[in-house]
């Protein structure tokens, strides 16, 4: 495979719903054999290559299997059926928050999300300016996240998932906490890391962010790929039929 590529074969990824919750250890112990539950499944039978250097907006209603597919990619999440092949440095903003330390101070978060990645602390100190200097927080750096907004969050997460230098880059819809302004900067900043030949999959419910940053398109809908084309055949697509699609699935 090559640096930044993704192969996905035959995926389906399940979660066991319970209908009845025992909350003590005793009725779990007691009743777990008569427990009852029922599969879902949040992805079913997806085939999905990425070339390197591909940009690709995954679309759909809530529920459809978008952030899951994501985190699958991520390896946050594993497969139940079929493989996941991913090539190259992975770097993702999922959640809001995610990786954050609410005590620790946004520069702290920098190098804790920094070595979770995979950055040595000498390659964080070398990045630290540029990772604060994007993200605009000023004084706030030296303050600890439980006091950021969510645009603060974002502004954070993105800043330091965008300077390591990955291969294959994850976003899942974060940029509509932003402002405007720092939304466009992040929209420039995804147009630099096409240029470099990045692979980038990008998450949204903002079909104009989308049209921006991706040139192929992956509809997806009760786990299931109902287009893989061009982003702007699949998003008008999309706006045409997608509540029509979603009315027959649920019938």
């Amino acid at each position: 495979m090559d640096t930044g590529s993704i192969d996905i074969q035959n995926l389906s990824k399940r979660f066991r719903v319970h209908q009845e919750r025992n909350f003590t250890l005793k009725e779990r112990l007691i009743y777990w054999k008569r427990a009852k539950w029922t599969d879902f499944w949040a992805l079913k039978d997806i085939h999905l290559a990425v070339a390197p250097g591909e940009s690709i907006g995954l679309v759909g209603r809530n529920g459809s299997g978008k952030s899951t597919l994501l985190k699958v990619i991520s390896g946050i999440l594993f497969p139940d059926q079929g493989t996941v092949n991913v090539h190259g440095k992975v770097s993702s903003l999922l959640e809001l928050g995610a990786g954050f330390h609410p005590e620790f101070s946004g520069r702290e978060n920098i190098f804790v999300n920094g070595t979770i990645m995979g950055l040595s602390r000498r390659d964080i100190k070398e990045r630290i300016d540029q990772i604060i200097e994007f993200s605009e927080l000023g004084r706030f750096i030296d303050e600890p996240v439980r006091s950021y907004s969510s645009g603060m969050y974002m502004r954070l997460g993105f800043s330091v998932a965008i300077n390591i230098d990955p291969d294959i880059l994850l976003v899942d819809e974060v940029l509509a906490v932003g402002d405007a302004r720092f939304q466009e900067k992040c929209i420039q900043k995804f147009y630099e890391l096409k240029a470099l030949g990045k692979t980038i999959v990008f998450v949204s419910h903002d079909a104009g962010a989308v049209a921006k940053i991706c040139d192929r398109c992956v509809w997806l809908q009760n786990g299931h790929i109902v287009l893989d084309s061009g982003a702007a055949e699949v998003l008008e697509t999309y706006a045409e039929k997608g509540d029509e699609q979603y009315a027959t699935a649920e019938s």
